[in-house]
């Protein structure tokens, strides 16, 4: 039985309430009164159900799939603005136990060699993402309570965060790990991560079981369940997603919005961010082998369809998608992306990218500069800034100023602050020109004068070296 406020797995992503949510979605997606009735209650910028989100993911009447990605664009300028937040991942370990089939890191995979990094090894790559000028980090690695227990995510947390390196630092540590227990949650949320990260890869649990079938992971209610767990341990900004292309598309949508529905409905807070990965080549991983794969208009239409359905959340898009993939969803909802990222161990400190332990296949293989200065050519303030986490605007905090829109007061000065750090410390001749002018022109869109002013006088202090102001 649907129960959104169950902390059982299989209440509150129940597979019936799903079937019968794609029913309804194929029975009215040409039904244009009640599509136009959704896209106005859309409009008040307060989210969907996934039964009405359903129904816009359905429709194919080409007007109306029109008027959903103007909607998509403009609720994302009216949470976010045209600022996109810059991360890399860090690659710690890819030892893992378990057997997923669609991940080079299983087990069984004796093609690729496996790795952990020590501590000298962690700080020498992190000192190789501050020189390009990184200022968050998303940790990964493989489960393995030998080689990668908790203990280890600890050290490694506070080796990141130690490292002060010419005007370098890493200011947020997102921890994307396998699922695990309210005790070690407790650990990472002392430890002063930011986001902690978990992809459900399919909500589908059959399709879950298949695709894991041996190893810790093989348990859906545990993995499903984790976020929960994560907030009781008083981690309270958590990061969604599903490995678009392993089951059908529209009910790992259908899932993801019931999870995001059911985070709201028993913490009141919903899913800081959602990524929307999609199953691409990788050592032993043969996309062609999932007949679930999506077409990129598809995946535009699934990222405008959760920007309308959860506005308020952070929508990441990673180096897995192509240059021309990228700068269509940017438009749609997306507000994070990487740079310049290696998905293999060790890969930053490498001037020839390693490919012998990459978990998939990179498509966006540019520079953090060259995506630095695309994004500003395009019109986009990339924002390099950590305030609200380092300040406590975490959960329901975050969440109320973000639904309320004064979140905007904080954001866009802070990104046109860290972007000059950014200009001013990494950049090249091309991007640092373009980047100042931005900055004057942004300004002129900070409506409180005492903060604009606040703002020129920091810039200032940036450019003659001072860093790391925030409001």
């Amino acid at each position: 039985m649907y129960d959104p406020k169950s902390l059982k797995a299989e209440e509150f992503i129940d597979h019936e309430e799903i079937l019968a949510s794609l029913a309804y979605a194929d029975e009215h997606k040409d039904d244009l009164p009640l599509i136009d009735e959704i896209l106005e209650k859309a409009k008040l910028r307060k989210g969907l159900s996934h039964r009405d989100a359903s129904v816009l993911l359905a429709c194919e009447t080409p007007e109306k799939v029109q008027e959903i990605y103007a909607l998509a664009e403009q609720i994302k300028k009216d949470f976010y603005g045209n600022r996109i937040v810059m991360f890399a991942p860090l690659y710690l370990s890819n030892y893992c136990v378990n057997g997923c089939t669609y991940c080079p890191y299983h087990a069984i995979n004796k093609h690729i060699p496996r790795k952990k990094l020590t501590q000298e090894e962690i700080r020498a790559e992190v000192i190789a993402l501050q020189d390009q000028g990184h200022k968050r980090l998303a940790l990964e690695a493989g489960e393995d309570p030998i080689h990668n227990p908790i203990e280890y995510i600890l050290e490694s947390i506070q080796t990141i965060y130690s490292i002060k390196h010419k005007n370098g630092a890493i200011r947020r540590v997102n921890v994307n790990i396998a699922a695990t227990t309210v005790e070690n949650y407790r650990k990472l949320h002392d430890a002063g991560i930011g986001t902690y990260i978990l992809f459900q890869e399919t909500y589908h649990k059959e399709s879950y079981e298949q695709l894991h079938p041996w190893g810790p992971k093989h348990d859906y209610a545990y993995h499903t369940e984790a976020m929960d767990r994560a907030m009781e341990g008083g981690i309270d900004d958590v990061g969604l997603g599903v490995l678009f292309g392993l089951d059908k598309y529209r009910y790992e949508f259908a899932g993801i919005l019931m999870h995001a529905e059911h985070l709201e409905a028993v913490h009141g807070v919903g899913p800081h961010t959602i990524s929307v990965p999609r199953i691409c080549p990788a050592d032993d991983i043969d996309p062609s082998a999932f007949s679930n794969a999506i077409s990129d208009d598809t995946f535009a239409k699934i990222v405008a369809c959760i920007r309308i359905a959860v506005p308020y959340t952070g929508m990441i898009v990673s180096t897995r998608e192509s240059q021309r993939c990228r700068e269509r969803v940017l438009h749609l909802g997306i507000s994070q992306i990487s740079g310049g990222s290696r998905t293999s161990v060790g890969g930053y400190t490498e001037e020839e990218r390693p490919e012998d332990t990459v978990q998939f296949d990179i498509s966006d293989r540019r520079s953090l500069d060259e995506v630095v200065c695309w994004l500003m050519e395009m019109g986009y303030v990339p924002s390099f800034c950590t305030a609200c986490y380092r300040e406590g605007r975490t959960g329901d905090r975050f969440m109320s100023l973000c639904k309320s829109g004064q979140i905007q007061n904080c954001c866009l000065p802070n990104a046109l602050m860290t972007l000059k750090e950014y200009l001013q410390d990494y950049a090249s001749d091309k991007t640092r020109t373009l980047g100042d002018t931005m900055i004057q022109s942004q300004l002129q869109d900070i409506p409180n004068e005492k903060v604009r002013k606040i703002v020129e006088e920091r810039l200032v202090k940036i450019a003659g070296g001072e860093r790391d102001f925030r409001f």
